[in-house]
């Protein structure tokens, strides 16, 4: 049996859809691909357990919607796995609409699966718009498409999580996911060869030194309550799970026989605690910390020692994201962010103190947020550019995916501009509020000039100690002036 996992080729004047290992969905000018880590496991379990797998990623291969169909054609896997957003759902319902329509007519008749937070959170709404066969709910992707296929190839129990349609046509479900019988120490080290990781490696804004990759020691945040992030529907907090230190340590060192220079860690937020410190401390004394750079998520209040930050940079990071995403305290208690305004500060400069170069994201459009209340945001960030606390920023539009809080905030509010899923791709405002979308796009850009002046330029200068400096500087000179356009009036 042979299980495609397909990113099929979307074409549109917006640009190139960042749809894999995304939790914000965005049409970029200067393309970004990240390698998709459940889905890459997905694979990696898949053929461990001596199924044929085709990794099918016709976004980062850059080929048009034509080459990637008949290429599936050409391949005819017996089950076709699609990730899907809510910005693309509709593309992707019409995708699976047309392959039925061909296949029903030929002899090979695959197996559709749609899967990710959208269909999570509205799993029945796919089987009523599409003649797609599964609605996979929940984000195990791995382990619940190996229970596909044995379900289908040996008769084995389907287990919990699925949605299909009985002999009769009626919609069915196999009940709630059940991620507690999944262990993540059981998945295979990530085959990086199968899953085509180098489509992933360089064009990526993240990355200071390339070859890079990505990796996900936990699932997917330990808080995993903001009312915005729609892989709550996937990972809610209350069930983070992570793989061992000594198993992510494994996964490092089979980054670096490959060449990798520098790993991102993407889980929602990096463990801490005792996790944090055995896996530092084996970096240092495995060697690995002088081999590669390591970079993570983490929240701004999680680490309130320093000596946490030193540990973590003697081992090997660089990076660290933060989730700002606003500096007015009723927009934090609003989102559930469980952060203190007056925290921002003090947490940001010491993990620059210790070394590491954090990086900020940020939002506009809240539907209770002034014009007024988004600017203090804006000058929040160029405060924290001219102390020198962070070196980056993203900056992006809030949208209320279906399955976050903020959405049904929302529905029971009245606040949604448009029900049109197409349109929440950031490139308008779909919620009532104070702003325009012309003003969410210029609070946006302006988010993005933050950094402009004239302390932070000459430090940049200054910063600049080698080629792969200079590349960084450039390539992210590049991602602004493709993040201005991105949010052009």
């Amino acid at each position: 049996m042979k299980i495609s996992i397909s990113y099929p080729s979307l074409k549109s004047s917006k640009g190139i859809p960042l749809l894999s290992q995304n939790r914000q969905f965005q049409w970029f000018s200067e393309p970004t691909y990240i390698y998709p880590v459940v889905p890459a496991y997905a694979a990696s379990l898949l053929k461990q357990n001596g199924y044929d797998v085709f990794w099918d990623d016709g976004i980062a291969e850059e080929v048009s919607f034509e080459q990637w169909e008949n290429r599936l054609f050409e391949n005819q896997p017996d089950i076709i796995a699609i990730e899907t957003k809510t910005p693309v759902i509709k593309k992707h319902w019409e995708i699976i609409n047309k392959l039925k329509e061909k296949t029903e007519k030929g002899e090979w008749h695959p197996k559709i699966v749609l899967l990710g937070d959208h269909p999570t959170a509205l799993p029945q709404e796919s089987l009523e718009k599409s003649k797609v066969d599964f609605v996979l709910t929940g984000g195990d992707y791995d382990f619940a498409l190996l229970s596909l296929v044995n379900h289908l190839n040996k008769g084995d129990n389907l287990e919990a999580g699925f949605w299909f349609r009985k002999a009769n046509g009626e919609i069915t479900n196999t009940g709630q996911p059940d991620v507690s019988k999944h262990n993540l120490d059981d998945l295979p080290l990530l085959n990086r060869e199968l899953t085509n990781w180098k489509l992933y490696a360089y064009k990526n804004g993240n990355f200071k030194y390339t070859p890079g990759a990505y990796m996900m020691s936990g699932r997917d945040c330990w808080w995993g309550k903001c009312a915005f992030c729609s892989w709550t529907t996937l990972f809610p907090g209350n069930k983070f799970r992570k793989i061992s230190a000594q198993k992510a340590l494994e996964e490092v060192n089979a980054l670096i026989k490959l060449g990798v220079k520098e790993i991102m860690d993407d889980s929602g937020t990096f463990p801490v605690g005792d996790w944090l410190k055995e896996f530092c401390e084996g970096m240092i004394e495995r060697g690995y910390n002088k081999k590669v750079a390591m970079s993570c998520n983490m929240r701004i209040n999680a680490i309130k020692d320093i000596k946490i930050w030193r540990l973590m940079k003697r081992a090997g990071f660089r990076f660290i994201l933060f989730g700002l995403e606003s500096a007015n305290q009723k927009t934090l208690d609003r989102i559930n962010k469980n952060l203190r305004v007056e925290e921002i500060e003090p947490g940001l400069k010491i993990c620059k103190e210790a070394g590491l170069e954090p990086h900020i994201t940020a939002m506009v459009g809240y539907p209770w947020e002034s014009k007024e209340d988004a600017r203090k945001t804006v000058n929040l960030a160029k405060s924290l550019f001219k102390m020198a606390y962070i070196n980056t920023l993203q900056a992006t539009i809030v949208i209320p995916y279906p399955g976050t809080p903020l959405y049904e905030y929302c529905k029971k509010n009245d606040l949604l501009l448009t029900k049109d899923y197409d349109k929440f791709d950031q490139r308008e405002q779909v919620m009532k509020s104070g702003l325009s979308t012309e003003d969410v796009k210029e609070l946006t850009r302006d988010l993005y000039r933050s950094f402009m002046s004239p302390n932070f330029v000459v430090r940049k200068v200054f910063s600049i100690r080698g080629f792969d400096d200079l590349k960084f500087l450039w390539r992210a000179g590049w991602k602004v002036l493709g993040h201005l356009t991105d949010f052009k009036k």
